[in-house]
């Protein structure tokens, strides 16, 4: 009878009760059109990789790409990028860095005097750092932004399935059986957040062999495609296991390797949002 429809104030669970938003507001001088979670339930999988392939694929494409790394502990975008440079401020916000071929990123390393120092700061830190990320960064006419998460379900992530509106998410994984499971968790934490998954990428699928061209599952039988079916998406890509990419990331040009592994991921992923 005295409703004033302000669910933020009111403890009453009744049936009209509106879920709370707690977005944060992107910076009035930004745009950013969609947004994709790289997700993975353990570390060392590749999702770093896979972030920084997706932004470089999507900006072949000819869209406006960005990265927000949001592994505060473990940032590992500039690198793959070759980026030593540090973000600058402006009236407007913090000036992400751009890449050579016009990526821009953000991420904690750019703010450091030095990329190797620890980040030893305690959750709550971290995750208002990765907040301001998305509401101090002026992202300029972006057409896709991938988040680069750190590994798990724990604060970070959760921080950024609340606080940042999620188109998707995707979520990376690598042949193990032990992986399998873990997958699944980030599966269900996906669906208690009501966060579309977008589909799966699998890292280090197979080695093809540069002399028969066989392909050889050497971290043995994978279960990605079960899993897929299991929770009703797809598998949309099977990255090798390729030196040339893991060199051109460790030197810091990941945006010039010329591979096309994620080409048809990323038609998918279009196709889908």
């Amino acid at each position: 009878m005295d409703c004033n429809h302000d669910c933020s104030s009111c403890s009453s669970d009744c049936k009209d009760r509106k879920p709370q938003d707690l977005h944060e507001h992107l910076n009035e001088y930004s745009s950013v059109k969609k947004v994709i979670g790289i997700v993975s339930g353990k570390g060392g999988v590749g999702k770093s990789l896979v972030t920084s392939m997706l932004a470089v694929t999507f900006n072949r494409l000819g869209k406006k790409t960005a990265v927000l790394d949001a592994d505060i502990t473990g940032p590992s975008i500039p690198k793959a990028f070759g980026i030593s440079a540090r973000c600058m401020g402006s009236d407007q916000g913090i000036i992400p860095v751009t890449t050579l071929t016009g990526i821009d990123i953000m991420s904690v390393n750019l703010l450091l005097e030095n990329e190797t120092d620890p980040v030893v700061w305690r959750s709550p830190i971290i995750t208002g750092t990765v907040k301001q990320f998305w509401t101090d960064v002026v992202w300029k006419d972006i057409d896709y932004m991938f988040v680069d998460m750190p590994p798990g379900t724990g604060d970070v992530p959760l921080t950024v399935f609340q606080s940042i509106p999620l188109d998707g998410i995707i979520i990376v994984a690598s042949p193990q059986e032990l992986v399998s499971m873990i997958v699944q968790k980030a599966v269900k934490m996906a669906q208690m957040m009501n966060v579309p998954i977008l589909g799966l990428v699998e890292n280090m699928s197979y080695f093809m062999c540069p002399d028969c061209g066989k392909k050889h599952p050497v971290f043995g039988e994978s279960h990605i495609d079960d899993i897929a079916a299991q929770y009703n998406t797809d598998v949309i890509a099977k990255l090798p296991i390729d030196s040339e990419l893991a060199a051109s990331v460790d030197n810091g040009k990941v945006e010039f390797f010329e591979g096309s592994y994620l080409d048809e991921a990323a038609a998918k992923i279009e196709a889908k949002l």
